[in-house]
């Protein structure tokens, strides 16, 4: 028997949050302090040079002042584990200011049911709830197993493994099938499924987090991990907190003017937003109609190259043959003076998207969406996005249908037993469809394009960033003809054209691209 089997998942594993600091400064608060003086001295002024009275009166008035810069040199990386995904999408990833590395639910098999469990819940409703979880598990092993036929499938025709000779290579075919079959069965996991995580945030950011932990739709899990968070720096350094900073906001001080009533979102609204969509994941709502003019006076500024015409300047930064930061893949387009002229060209999408592609949509902070309180938007009626891997397999597709309603049906009993509308969401799949406004410069969307349009990206990113592409060279054709994946972008200029290595998907994309097919 597979160590993945339906019969094999029984009950719910939750040991709670696991927060452990890994490394840090070791006198954090003197740090700050130092760099407070710094700015007013003739030299850099050492942590060992703080004095008790700067302790008790830089710390607070640097910060009650603003200052905040000072606190953000000292960075804490934290060690978290056994909390959900629902805590990291609606309060860990949904803001700019942190570096993490979290387990891929896309290559690391589910063997457990490994789920976030309120505390709050007891008797009837805690039944309710840790049966509906087991019951997605198990339609999870069943998805998997149904799935990896199928993928294999799909791979062994592209690499026409029957031509093959090599027994090593038809094994890393089956390995990247199951793996492919994995990120697709995942669509119905829970939202309060475990994850594990390397943290890192700086000592102001931490701050925050403790500020407003109550103020996103998982808050008892945010405060209580935060305030693990907390308890691990003060030990290392009391004066940290305790000198400086704002109490956390208390649930009856949470802000919450206009709010819909929590509970089940509006079914019309809902509609309207999609029928706006068009068919596409992602639809283009709004951009600045001069942005090539804009972008190529910049560059003419930037350049002192007051000769060039638009399509000449819009040529030298985006043309990989002339701006070879293109081709870097440490990304440094924010350090070159050309390429942040492409910051003046800015655009908004209106986007769907599952719970769990916006996961991996959301880690790029630089083109920042403004997601939905689920509390306040999730319908009474079944609301997700369903893979085409699935949708196109009868078998697969009624475990799917099965799998989701189920899941709403277990956070309509909640409800009904009185569970807290944030706690009842737990039990929502990881097809839970997100609707959502998102921004960004040229500069960080082709970043993002980059990266989402390659083959290995996520089904549902890659869709989203091919429909994005498609409007951006309906409305500025000047810019689209530049974009596409490393490697179209690196044809004819370097080698190799792909950057994934052994990854490759298996597809000369670069030979058409936008026009390129994707099966799986």
């Amino acid at each position: 028997m597979s160590d993945l089997s339906a019969g094999s998942i029984e009950s719910v594993i939750d040991g709670g949050p696991e927060v452990r600091l890994r490394n840090w400064f070791d006198r954090p608060y003197d740090d700050a302090i130092s760099a407070a003086r710094t700015c007013y001295a003739p030299r850099v002024i050492s942590p060992d040079e703080v004095t008790d009275r700067q302790r008790s009166n830089i710390g607070p008035l640097t910060y009650n002042g603003g200052h905040h810069t000072v606190f953000q040199h000292a960075t804490f990386e934290f060690a978290l584990s056994g909390i959900s995904r629902q805590l990291v999408w609606c309060f860990l990833h949904a803001f700019p200011f942190y570096n993490t590395e979290q387990q891929s639910q896309r290559y690391v098999k589910l063997s457990e049911a490994q789920a976030h469990i309120p505390p709050a819940l007891e008797g009837e409703a805690r039944a309710v709830f840790e049966a509906s979880v087991v019951r997605s598990w198990r339609a999870y092993a069943e998805l998997t197993e149904r799935l990896k036929p199928v993928t294999l499938g799909i791979l062994s025709d592209l690499w026409r493994l029957k031509d093959r000779q090599s027994m090593a290579f038809g094994r890393s075919v089956e390995r990247d099938a199951e793996k492919r079959a994995i990120e697709t069965a995942r669509y119905v996991i829970p939202i309060g499924c475990h994850t594990a995580m390397v943290y890192t945030v700086s000592g102001i950011v931490l701050h925050r987090l403790r500020r407003m932990a109550a103020v996103c739709d998982a808050p008892d899990e945010a405060k209580a991990v935060v305030g693990r968070m907390v308890e691990e720096v003060e030990r290392l350094d009391p004066a940290f907190f305790s000198k400086i900073g704002e109490a956390p906001l208390e649930d009856d001080e949470v802000m919450e003017w206009g709010l819909a009533a929590p509970g089940f979102g509006d079914a019309e609204a809902i509609a309207r937003f999609d029928a706006g969509l068009e068919g596409r994941v992602a639809q283009l709502v709004d951009y600045g109609h001069n942005g090539p003019a804009v972008v190529a006076e910049a560059v003419r500024n930037v350049l002192g190259r007051y000769d060039l015409d638009d399509e000449r300047a819009i040529d030298l930064v985006l043309n990989p043959a002339h701006n070879r930061y293109r081709l870097d893949t440490l990304n440094v387009s924010t350090h070159s003076p050309i390429m942040r002229t492409l910051n003046h060209a800015h655009y908004t999408y209106r986007k769907k998207l599952s719970h769990t592609a916006d996961s991996q949509d959301q880690r790029h902070r630089m083109t920042p969406g403004s997601r939905p309180l689920l509390t306040r938007t999730v319908p009474a009626a079944v609301d997700v996005i369903e893979p085409e891997l699935i949708a196109e397999d009868p078998a697969c597709h009624a475990i799917f249908q099965e799998a989701v309603q189920d899941a709403w049906d277990a956070r309509e009993r909640l409800l009904k037993l009185g569970a807290a509308p944030e706690h009842a969401l737990y039990v929502l799949p990881n097809a839970l469809a997100v609707r959502f406004e998102e921004s960004g410069s040229l500069l960080h969307l082709i970043h993002k394009w980059t990266m989402r349009t390659c083959l290995n990206a996520q089904r549902e990113i890659w869709q989203a960033s091919m429909d994005e592409i498609e409007q951006l060279d309906r409305v500025h054709p000047q810019f689209a003809k530049y974009v596409g994946p490393p490697c179209a972008v690196r044809t004819g200029l370097a080698k190799p054209r792909c950057t994934e290595g052994s990854h490759f998907c298996g597809i000369p994309v670069w030979r058409d691209f936008p026009a390129v097919e994707r099966n799986i």
